[in-house]
């Protein structure tokens, strides 16, 4: 079947369809993961966003049930060079095409992703339609052109749990899969605020010794305190931090009251909530292999990322330090408080996929607990 991909600017490209027959609007985006296409598909930071995969073979090692990150598929289109039909992989029990036409989600292949990738490297990341039934480019155009822009959504209610809940999955293992951890052998509670968390951060949290209690995006400080957990986690999402207004007053009520981890989303509400600003990023940082240098060892770790806003650091004026920064764009990774137990970083520290350099971020929010308990 036909496809085609009309971007807001006018620019068409004509491809063919897998996954679900339709019509879909989002930010268009790219992601040069050479790997880890079910993890990028199930990770709700791509809410309203439709992802392009740099790497040019997509599917070959089909769809399992462990490799998910989220409840469910949040992204509104996926774009590839080359999808491939035939998997294999010991793990894999249905195809790709199969898992998108599951979740109601519109793909196109067979288009130069390539061409694709360097306009919205040139131009910007920007709005556009995947169509399997409308074929008229001056129709797609006018519908890519009346999509909200993502700057100014609140996407990050839309992805959020409904209600609290306990999490003890650790880290998967080669002979037994994902263990159920002992709730009694976990030394520090963690109140674990989701914005569209990813589960390899709750099993990096589990695996650290924490004791995790998920609570919706607009839980009430007051409510958290009243667990009195040993440290406030702050996770990933959709969308623009700006228009969280609510969210952030509740985080100024946490500040100064236990130690805070935040993680992309969650590091620029943090930024926010300590009185800084955030903006939009030309066509932002997707993928599993971004150098950040580590400001306190100055160390450099190759790093997951998937964004679109940053954190202004000169808008945070005396009240934090730069923690991490991005070695391509110079963009701020992170951010430590000058006197409080409380840091953040932008990129994904759990990977999943991508590398597990960042990984010792775990270790180091659970010793602001053990010092400030």
């Amino acid at each position: 079947m036909k496809a085609v991909l009309a971007l807001a600017d006018g620019r068409i490209f004509e491809g063919k369809s897998f996954g679900a027959p339709g019509e879909s609007t989002g930010e268009v985006v790219f992601n040069t993961a050479m790997s880890g296409y079910q993890e990028v598909l199930t990770d709700p930071s791509y809410k309203g966003q439709m992802v392009t995969m740099t790497y040019t073979q997509i599917g070959n090692t089909g769809v399992n049930p462990e490799d998910v990150e989220s409840r469910g598929l949040f992204l509104s289109g996926f774009i590839v060079r080359e999808y491939m039909e035939c998997y294999s992989n010991w793990r894999a029990t249905m195809s790709l095409d199969a898992y998108l036409k599951e979740n109601g989600v519109v793909g196109i292949h067979g288009i130069d992703t390539r061409a694709l990738t360097r306009h919205l490297r040139d131009k910007g990341s920007q709005n556009g339609i995947i169509s399997t039934s409308d074929f008229n480019h001056e129709s797609l155009v006018a519908k890519a052109r009346a999509i909200p822009s993502m700057a100014g959504l609140d996407l990050a209610s839309e992805v959020s749990c409904d209600k609290p809940y306990h999490w003890t999955e650790g880290l998967w293992d080669l002979a037994g899969g994902y263990p159920q951890v002992d709730p009694a052998s976990l030394k520090y509670k963690v109140v674990a605020y989701d914005f569209g968390i990813k589960y390899n951060i709750l099993r990096c949290l589990v695996d650290a010794g924490c004791d995790v209690t998920v609570v919706p995006a607009t839980f009430k400080a007051e409510d958290a305190l009243a667990m009195n957990p040993d440290g406030i986690f702050l996770s990933n999402g959709p969308g623009d931090p700006e228009p969280l207004v609510m969210v952030q007053e509740e985080l100024r009520k946490l500040i100064g009251k236990k130690p805070i981890f935040g993680i992309c989303l969650g590091h620029q509400l943090l930024g926010l909530a300590l009185g800084g600003k955030t903006m939009k990023l030309p066509f932002g940082n997707h993928g599993s292999n971004l150098p950040v240098m580590d400001m306190a060892t100055r160390k450099v770790e190759i790093t997951a990322q998937n964004h679109g806003f940053a954190v202004d650091l000169d808008s945070l004026g005396d009240a934090a330090c730069l923690g991490h920064e991005n070695l391509n764009d110079q963009t701020v990774e992170g951010i430590r408080h000058c006197s409080l137990p409380i840091f953040s970083v932008q990129h994904h520290p759990e990977a999943s996929p991508g590398p597990h350099d960042s990984q010792y971020l775990f270790s180091r929010f659970v010793e602001l607990m053990e010092k400030n308990r």
